[in-house]
């Protein structure tokens, strides 16, 4: 029996071959995410600044300017640093800062789920609350409007806007902060290779 569990680990142990495959991913899935964000950011940056500072219906953080440049500029240098693979562990410091911000300032209240749900470990008085105006809101429409053609990409939902996504993204981070850019497909390898070997 020890015999047949070695050998299966050792054919297991052939897919560490492959083993760049899994910070690749997890960089090409985290671009376009912190991409997006930072040129939303970018691109209405005055408005950001007003929601970074707001108290009432905003974050409420202190210099507000100064954090929304801060995260601005982690989110635009960390899709491009991850696109490359270029000082991926470096990167995953500020942007872990701000997910663990983002968490904490704009979701926390919300709980977990990032789309309400109405059953499930998850789930919460607010969430559930939202699925009965959900199926509300869905026979208004069924009523008065063409159901088919407005779901017909895609079915209606409610934004919880919890923690779900920031603490997903902030896993990936961690794991690559471990990983590093991987072998072969990162500016990292090459640059180790050429003036850190002994």
């Amino acid at each position: 029996m020890i015999a047949l569990l070695n050998q299966l680990q050792n054919l297991l142990d052939i897919s560490r071959h492959l083993d760049f495959l899994a910070p690749l991913l997890l960089r090409a899935y985290l671009v376009p995410i912190f991409y997006m964000a930072g040129t939303q950011k970018f691109n209405s940056f005055d408005d950001t600044v007003s929601w970074f500072g707001d108290p009432n219906s905003g974050l409420g953080l202190p210099m507000p300017w100064l954090m929304a440049f801060l995260a601005t500029a982690a989110e635009l240098a960390g899709a491009f640093m991850l696109a490359f693979g270029f000082a991926t562990r470096w990167i995953t410091i500020p942007l872990m800062f701000t997910m663990v911000v983002a968490a904490k300032t704009a979701h926390w209240a919300n709980g977990w789920l990032a789309i309400s749900t109405g059953s499930g470990i998850f789930a919460t008085e607010r969430t559930e609350s939202a699925i009965e105006r959900l199926g509300r809101a869905k026979s208004i429409l069924k009523e008065n409007a063409n159901y088919s053609w407005l779901t017909e990409n895609g079915t209606l939902v409610i934004l919880n806007n919890g923690i779900e996504f920031s603490a997903t993204y902030f896993i990936m981070l961690l794991a690559l902060l471990f990983l590093g850019g991987g072998r072969y497909v990162s500016v990292d390898y090459w640059i180790a290779r050429k003036f850190r070997q002994a």
